[in-house]
């Protein structure tokens, strides 16, 4: 039988779009019980027609199903007195409130981090937002492409100075990388609370999530330097450390930072002896010095050979490299199959594939389960929480509650 880290744990989530429900679906991977509370018109990301993932695949909406899964949903309309009722009632059995409402609306609701601290001492109250909960934006909507990617800096330093326009984000980058934190954060303040008997309040932005990525080029700007993506070959200051064309037009990533450890094993797998006896190239000030002819050599080298002839001369070679895969090849790698980083979904006549995410207890994912529809657990919900069936039927009726 699979026991979760979290099981017994309770989370009732009000968010909705992809980083604040995701770091409630890692939860619920590990056991906890998630309560996700939608509006009446459900979550706007149930209409997203996004990568032919989404409400144009033609069948499962998986980008909902990846950031839902495993969770319970219960359909509530917050605008009435008797919705804002009901969350109260369930808010008195949670163990966390996980949430995105920008802080403005969650005041108006009553729902504001002071305000259900002081009534709930021991509620671990987690929030996502974009840019933080001080300052002059703290009550803006973000998303992930404007405060992860655009002001996190993330666009600025990835697009080569030779471009005119900042280079496109992949969907939901910054969402899933904060969803982590947040996940995590919220795994701290429960392990806190165990030791004190306290809960508190967990924090993590959009904004914050791109400076943690961007780490090494902040340190840069600290010493004054303008982080920014390399143009061309001037991105080899270590020729051992860059991508190579192949004959057929693929590429090889070399990660050789301790080049003067690799270069003698390299040139002589690749029959290149004499590369390795050039003064020019004789260690890493030598290359870096006579940097252009060593990208060159090796640019020839690479160009002699194919992607595969590539990959089977260095799959015996001990150093850092990699091929650079396109997203397709990742579903047959053997490495992802091996750890199981693809999974499948197989539930109530549901079968389809989704990523396992990105931690592994006891070397076995989390086993995967299908997000809720719309609503589908309102009156198990409403039950377990002490309402009869004459009063959900009241409800109903009223609009309270799907």
């Amino acid at each position: 039988m699979y026991e979760g880290a979290f099981d017994g744990v309770r989370v009732v989530e009000l968010a909705q779009w992809v980083f604040v429900p995701v770091a409630g679906a890692i939860l619920a991977d590990w056991g906890a019980d998630v309560v996700r509370v939608e509006r009446p018109e459900g979550d706007p990301y149930r209409g997203l027609a996004t990568q032919g993932i989404g409400t144009d695949s033609g069948g499962v909406n998986l980008s909902l199903a990846l950031a839902n899964r495993g969770k319970r949903s219960i359909a509530i309309d917050l605008r009435s007195e008797q919705g804002r009722d009901i969350l109260a009632a369930l808010l008195e059995t949670a163990d966390v409130f996980l949430t995105n409402f920008r802080p403005g609306a969650l005041e108006r609701l009553g729902l504001d981090a002071e305000t259900l601290t002081a009534r709930h001492p021991r509620l671990v109250y987690a929030r996502g937002h974009g840019f933080g909960v001080r300052g002059p934006r703290a009550d803006s909507p973000g998303y992930d492409s404007s405060a992860f990617w655009a002001q996190g800096g993330m666009a600025h330093v990835l697009t080569p100075p030779d471009r005119d326009q900042p280079i496109g984000q992949r969907g939901a980058m910054g969402d899933r990388n904060g969803a982590m934190a947040l996940a995590f954060g919220t795994a701290a303040a429960l392990l806190r609370r165990e030791r004190t008997g306290r809960g508190g309040v967990v924090d993590v932005s959009l904004l914050a999530t791109a400076i943690g990525t961007l780490s090494s080029d902040v340190l840069s700007a600290l010493q004054g330097q303008l982080p920014r993506a390399a143009a061309s070959d001037d991105a080899y200051v270590n020729p051992l450390v860059g991508s190579y064309r192949t004959r057929d037009g693929r590429h090889i990533q070399l990660v050789f930072l301790q080049a003067d450890r690799y270069w003698p094993g390299f040139c002589r797998l690749i029959g290149r002896d004499d590369l390795a006896a050039d003064p020019r190239f004789a260690d890493l000030a030598a290359r870096r010095e006579n940097r252009k002819a060593c990208v060159a050599e090796l640019q020839t080298e690479f160009a002699a050979r194919t992607f595969a002839e590539w990959k089977e001369l260095l799959a015996g070679f001990d150093a850092p490299w990699a091929p650079v895969q396109a997203v397709e090849e990742l579903l047959t790698d053997p490495q992802v199959i091996a750890n199981d980083y693809i999974g499948e979904v197989d539930e109530d006549g549901l079968t389809y594939a989704l990523p396992t995410g990105v931690v592994q207890i006891d070397e076995r994912p989390p086993p995967l389960r299908r997000a809720p529809e719309h609503g589908e657990h309102t009156e198990a919900v409403l039950l377990e929480a002490g309402y009869t069936w004459e009063r959900i039927i009241e409800l109903k009726d009223a609009g309270a509650v799907l």
